[in-house]
């Protein structure tokens, strides 16, 4: 009989991972030109049936929903209407002149030197020329900047279409003693561990404190068979961002013999009509490991064979 986790504690490190959300940004036709100006170095707005100007260039009033009339050249100085430190950034909000709204940017000073009612010009960045608001390297006080007015937009760039973004989540996640322990035996002894129920013999996988049906604490550790049986399946054969194999494959549930819960993995298949005939719940499948050394990770186990039809 193995130990449980509370005598037989393993402490592994963090490990690194990352949550990556790429995808494609419509800007817009308004929103699209600002950007397209800013190699050109002009501030681009909207001008409204009321008059008003707003900047950067929207394409509906946040007021009535109606559309622009025109599109601008708005002034590059404007007053600082309130600002906060953002680690070692000053983000102020600024009112360009002639526009209605707030401009959000950097202030480019010591935060003693600012003040709201100040008077700011932009500073366009010398190394960053591209289609980005990052093109404006920030505000900087300008005493005596004359008061700017807005102009017609002559000979407006082609609007990006558009833009190639990308979010990204960087955490450090611990396995704690529980995965730990499951890990390293994947990564040292090529087999997966669980631990038992409050009240039975099979064991609980991933290996957890409480027993989910009972919530009282879960007993020792038991090691699974690499064998098990599919107890619900989805045959893949569309292509999708971050597919990390090639189509068809099947998304099976599989429980390991000796277990009593589902692990989620893959089965490699040739076509999809064997498939079809070949694997559903029922079906016995076996662990392929890879080959080499091991990550301890569940993308040790390769995949899963079909082991009788």
């Amino acid at each position: 009989m193995l130990y449980a986790p509370d005598t037989s504690p393993i402490d592994l490190p963090t490990f690194h991972s990352v949550i990556s959300l790429p995808y494609t940004l419509t800007p817009g036709r308004c929103a699209g030109t600002f950007l397209a100006e800013m190699p050109n170095r002009r501030i681009v707005g909207s001008r409204f049936a009321d008059g008003s100007v707003v900047c950067p260039a929207q394409d509906f009033s946040s007021l009535d929903g109606e559309e622009p009339e025109a599109l601008v050249q708005a002034p590059e100085t404007g007053t600082l209407t309130g600002f906060t430190r953002v680690g070692t950034d000053v983000i102020g909000l600024i009112r360009l002149d002639g526009c209605a709204n707030e401009f959000p940017h950097r202030i480019l000073a010591d935060l003693p030197a600012i003040a709201v009612g100040m008077r700011v010009a932009a500073r366009w960045s010398d190394d960053d020329k591209g289609t980005s608001i990052l093109a404006i390297e920030g505000f900087v006080p300008a005493p005596d900047a004359p008061q700017g007015e807005v102009k017609p937009l002559v000979g407006p760039a082609e609007p990006l279409g558009v833009i190639p973004y990308a979010m990204a989540l960087n955490y450090e996640h611990a396995y704690g003693p529980y995965y730990g322990r499951m890990f390293d035996e994947i990564r040292e002894g090529g087999r997966v561990m669980g631990v038992r129920g409050s009240g039975g013999d099979d064991a609980l996988l991933p290996p957890r404190e409480i027993d989910d049906i009972t919530h009282k604490r879960t007993g020792t550790w038991k090691a699974c068979a690499d064998t098990g049986t599919i107890r619900a399946c989805s045959i893949i054969n569309m292509e999708v961002y971050g597919q990390t194999r090639p189509v068809p494959y099947v998304y099976a549930e599989i429980v390991l013999d000796g277990a009593s819960t589902r692990m989620i993995h893959m089965i490699d298949i040739d076509d999809l009509e064997s498939a079809k005939k070949s694997i559903k719940p029922g079906t016995r499948v076996r662990a392929i490991w890879t080959k080499g050394e091991r990550k301890g990770a569940v993308s040790d186990i390769e995949r899963f064979e079909v082991i009788d039809a």
